[in-house]
């Protein structure tokens, strides 16, 4: 009888189951810019999430993104990108990402993007410590949600689906080859799969493991770790300095090119980058150009309404913190995520912005790179993984079927009355966040038990389920704690 109820289980699965060309799993600028290219392609993505349509792009801007604009080209940029990483930078990823720059602006420019200018007409250049010469475009302290939209813009022109009512659980890999992935419906509680000739991981960092889980859950790095690949750059934590004390909002650098003024609460001006742990410092936008307060309005109305504080008579205390991340899986120019020092790749394997490491950061990070780097990865793995996926055709269902038969039983336990609640699972996650670096050893250790660990819900019903969500969220944390332990 139990043969025949899992036979007919299986054969209700292969039916149901979704086959698509290819899956991009992300919201952000680094998903929608891989599933358009994909598309031009020639192939029908999807794109999957569990957030809703636009919530990427309210995320607080860190600076806008950087390009050469009134240089000969693009020699500079490098230059500059490769001294803030050091010796740990991969000067052929610096090169290839800086030369595409301009590339990247055009492109937005004439799909409809209004970015900040000067006298002239040309695009304002903010400046910003590491770069040579001003390099900062963007829209303000709207860049993040302007390029969002214009690629929301796109994506819906070409008709691409998107389901954001779905949570990946895992990639589904036959030895070196993606077959596909689960997903969790949270809409209904149903775990099922999906074939695909191509799968792109181009999810938020990780950042939420120091802070709000829900602003970077990580979900791409932890897929690519929990499915064996060995995660590259996880050492480098970098942190952004223009965080407002207690309430974890990160202001954009660029304020800095308009009168802003980063300082030691005693007066003396500091670089971005210097940390003064031993004196409280401060952003002050006392003398911030009237015009450029229009393009900040968004950040002045941000910092008065969670702070109390009146931006033109006070200054805004500030300290560091992570707000985004630099590691995740090793790919190469076209988006292929990699193995054996980046020399082989996993065949239909994909991954872009956060949930990729090019390398070009290497030990340091320069201002502005970041989100071109998330505008780059993201066309050439999406232009890859099109063209790849018309040269060969769905392998078999079973290797999904049975990754499907793990997921659910895993699911399942979350609704029995064993382990610790979502709090206590996830009090322990943030401390050996706090903790990364300090015992490594022992992080790996706790992180392996934690992994072992069952989480126990107090929602019991199926349906729209968020806590749900959130246990998944938090427990996939773990893989990448121990991949940033084991880092150094």
């Amino acid at each position: 009888m139990r043969h025949l109820l899992e036979k007919e289980s299986s054969r209700r699965a292969r039916e149901n189951m979704e086959s698509w060309d290819v899956v991009i799993i992300g919201s952000g600028p680094a998903a929608l810019q891989a599933a358009i290219a994909s598309s031009d392609a020639g192939t029908k993505p999807i794109i999957i999430d569990s957030r809703s349509i636009g919530a990427g792009s309210g995320l607080s801007p860190v600076s806008g993104f950087a390009v050469s604009f009134d240089e000969v080209d693009s020699t500079a940029h490098r230059d500059d990108t490769i001294s803030a990483g050091g010796e740990g930078t991969n000067k052929s990823a610096a090169a290839r990402v800086c030369g595409e720059a301009m590339n990247v602006l055009t492109k937005l420019e004439n799909w409809g993007l209004v970015l900040q200018r000067r006298d002239g007409g040309l695009p304002f250049a903010a400046t910003c410590q590491g770069h040579s010469r001003p390099r900062l475009v963007g829209c303000g302290d709207s860049t993040t949600r302007e390029i969002t939209r214009i690629l929301e813009e796109q994506v819906i022109k070409r008709g691409i689906v998107r389901r954001t009512d779905l949570q990946a659980l895992s990639l589904v890999m036959d030895s070196k080859q993606v077959r596909g992935i689960t997903a969790l419906n949270i809409q209904s509680g149903e775990v099922f799969g999906v074939q695909a000739k191509s799968v792109i991981l181009a999810t938020d960092g990780y950042q939420g493991l120091w802070g709000n889980i829900s602003e970077g859950p990580g979900t791409g790095v932890s897929l690519a770790a929990s499915a064996g690949i060995k995660l590259e750059g996880m050492s480098n934590i970098s942190k952004h300095h223009l965080t407002i004390k207690g309430t974890g909002l990160h202001l954009p650098v660029d304020v800095l090119s308009v009168g802003g003024r980063y300082r030691k609460d005693s007066g003396e001006d500091l670089e971005i980058g210097e940390e003064q742990i031993e004196e409280n410092c401060v952003l002050d936008l006392r003398n911030l150009k009237s015009d450029a307060k229009v393009w900040y309005a968004q950040t002045i109305r941000r910092i008065e309404e969670r702070t109390g504080l009146n931006v033109n008579s006070e200054v805004i205390p500030v300290n560091s913190s992570v707000a985004f991340t630099l590691g995740g899986a090793p790919i190469d120019e076209n988006g292929r995520v990699t193995f054996n020092s980046r020399k082989m790749w996993y065949t239909g394997l994909y991954a872009a912005g956060r949930s990729a490491n090019t390398g070009m950061h290497g030990d340091g990070y320069l201002h502005g790179n970041l989100q071109l780097e998330d505008l780059v990865t993201g066309e050439a793995a999406g232009a890859h993984a099109g063209k790849w996926s018309q040269t060969t055709n769905f392998a078999g269902s079973n290797k999904i079927e049975k990754e499907l038969s793990k997921i659910s039983k895993n699911i399942e336990n979350y609704f029995s009355n064993e382990g610790q609640s979502v709090g206590e699972f996830s009090s322990k996650v943030a401390n050996l966040g706090k903790n990364i670096h300090n015992n490594s050893e022992m992080n790996i250790s706790n992180a392996k038990a934690l992994q072992e660990a069952k989480i126990s819900l107090t929602d019991k019903s199926r349906v729209m389920n968020t806590e749900l969500v959130n246990a998944i969220q938090i427990k996939s944390m773990v893989p990448i704690i121990e991949a940033i332990s084991k880092s150094g």
